[in-house]
């Protein structure tokens, strides 16, 4: 086949390409210039091509298997028309390293049936040069290994384009010599976003916990945090305080949030601790507004027309002692008025020799000139308007105040309310062989010594063992009278206890209140020991 074989689509590349044998590309080699071209009347060097294609019509076709690796099969050469059958010559033997002369043409035939299309004029065969001759053409399969027993060993292609043109080495030896394999570069990859997601986790993992310990103070120290305090003009409605005495800005603050007054627990404390702010809480009962800035609520407590001389705010759990000393104070009324208006409890229709538990806990608001007797004549109605409606007979007013006081001395969460009036019920039982029909109370106890309210959640052994009508450690069954003023919900505990099979409970954490209910008296053993190891690490905590 003619170099300038259109047909030929590598005819172009070959032309450009240098010769090793001569230095010159092929178009030089045909044009007659540049350095080292022959002269004119030199025979044209033969091309690659048509050395190989010289070389096989002498040695016949070379049988050829594919590589191991090698999935395509590789077609082996085409035989000669014209090879002539007989024993093949040796490869060191001189007759067939003899190049074909230039003026014999040779004529080739493609094996029947081998391609349709019409053979083109062949490329006229060259002297092949001295290096290609001592050597079997190779067939070059995926891994570029050489088909041939007694071949000799060919250098390691280096990947490059003279390799791939020259047959040194195959199209997937040049594109694996510039990239590493793929399944490498997955894993490598897949390695590197494991690491990135771990220092990305870790990191968001320990913002979290800053900001979730330090996040306050970082908002604070920024100005951006959320304000403590209500703005000024948002104040609306009406709220009442009492301010008792001794109160202190610390003490004020949350009686002020209970009662919606301020937006946070200590916002009046924040405020007077941030502005050096002095001052002095006269006791009484105040008349604010809901919504109020800490400003506003110092200004309001500062002024004597929002201080209600004939208010009174009784809180739950009080004694009556501690009831009448409240109603003295906030009032302003001598103590004395307030014991001769108890001294008689049936003139308020109450059958007992004690008005304790009938002064119910709220607040009040009186007309100026009212009376001692008046009052508490108010106050005992307020009882047994919530009586009625826990709907509480006549006959058991008594007896339910007696439970409700019990319970709202010794529950702390209004769950508990219920669970406690549960554990009384079953300790009343005729058949309680679990403690015999004792109560065993420390309030009733603390109560019939005078110990209640002293500060202190245990009970001492003056208490547990005086001989006294309410101490239900020594007597079986209901003390003989209530024991404070029992409110709304320890009314309704009383009638309306919980289901459950309770004989003890504990409180074992007395900040949070938390209450540990037990049937058997190992368990309670255990929330007791769960109790002493709390007073233990909290020593100012009120055991």
């Amino acid at each position: 086949m003619p170099e300038n074989d259109p047909t030929d689509p590598l005819a172009e590349l070959y032309g450009r390409l240098p010769d090793p044998r001569t230095g010159t590309t092929g178009a030089a080699a045909r044009d007659g210039g540049g350095a080292g071209a022959s002269t004119p009347d030199a025979p044209a060097p033969a091309s690659r091509r048509a050395a190989r294609e010289a070389r096989r019509t002498q040695t016949g076709p070379t049988p050829a298997a594919p590589a191991a690796d090698d999935t395509t099969a590789v077609p082996a050469a085409r035989p000669s028309a014209d090879t002539t059958p007989g024993p093949r010559p040796a490869r060191d033997s001189p007759s067939a390293a003899e190049p074909q002369r230039l003026d014999e043409p040779r004529v080739t035939q493609a094996p029947r049936g081998a391609d349709s299309r019409p053979a083109g004029p062949r490329r006229t065969p060259q002297p092949e040069p001295e290096s290609s001759r001592d050597r079997e053409p190779v067939l070059v399969g995926a891994g570029g290994a050489a088909v041939g027993a007694t071949e000799t060993p060919r250098p390691a292609a280096s990947g490059s384009l003279e390799d791939l043109f020259s047959g040194r080495a195959h199209t997937d030896e040049v594109r694996g010599a510039t990239r590493p394999p793929k399944r490498r570069r997955r894993v490598g990859g897949w390695i590197a976003l494991a690491v990135v997601l771990v220092i990305l986790g870790g990191l968001v993992g320990g913002g979290v916990v800053v900001w979730n310990t330090y996040g306050d103070r970082v908002r604070e120290f920024l100005g951006t945090g959320e304000p403590t305090d209500y703005a000024e003009g948002m104040a609306t409605g009406e709220a009442r305080v009492t301010i008792a005495s001794g109160d202190t800005g610390e003490s004020v603050s949350p009686k002020l949030f209970e009662a919606g007054i301020t937006k946070q627990s200590d916002s009046l404390y924040q405020y007077m601790v941030k502005n050096a702010v002095a001052f002095t809480f006269q006791p009484g009962v105040y008349k604010l507004q809901q919504q109020m800035s800490s400003a506003a609520v110092l200004a309001a407590l500062g002024d004597p027309a929002n201080r209600l001389n004939l208010s009174v705010q009784l809180r739950e759990g009080l004694t009556l002692e501690q009831s009448l000393d409240a109603m003295s104070e906030q009032l302003g009324m001598p103590r004395a008025d307030f014991e001769a208006a108890t001294a008689d409890p049936s003139q308020y229709g109450v059958p007992a020799s004690t008005l304790e538990g009938w002064i119910f806990p709220a607040t009040y608001d009186f007309d100026e000139g009212v009376t001692a007797t008046e009052i508490i004549q108010r106050m005992v109605q307020r009882t047994v308007q919530s009586l009625d409606q826990a709907g509480v007979p006549e006959a058991d007013r008594e007896r339910i105040l007696i439970i409700a006081s019990i319970i709202e001395r010794e529950a702390r969460n209004s769950d508990d309310f219920y669970k406690v009036s549960r554990v009384i019920e079953n300790r009343l039982q005729p058949d309680n062989d679990e403690t015999h029909g004792l109560l065993q109370m420390d309030s009733t106890a603390q109560y019939g010594v005078g110990e209640i309210g002293a500060g202190s959640s245990s009970s001492t052994e003056n208490a547990l063992t005086s001989d006294n009508p309410w101490n239900t450690y020594v007597h079986p069954g209901l003390p003989i009278g209530p024991i404070s003023n029992p409110g709304d919900l320890a009314i309704d505990a009383a009638m309306h206890p919980v289901d459950g099979t309770w004989y003890y409970f504990t409180t074992v954490n007395l900040e949070t209140g938390e209450t540990v209910f037990s049937t058997t008296y190992a368990d309670q053993l255990t929330a007791v020991q769960q109790f002493q190891d709390w007073c233990r690490a909290n020593p100012d905590g009120g055991c």
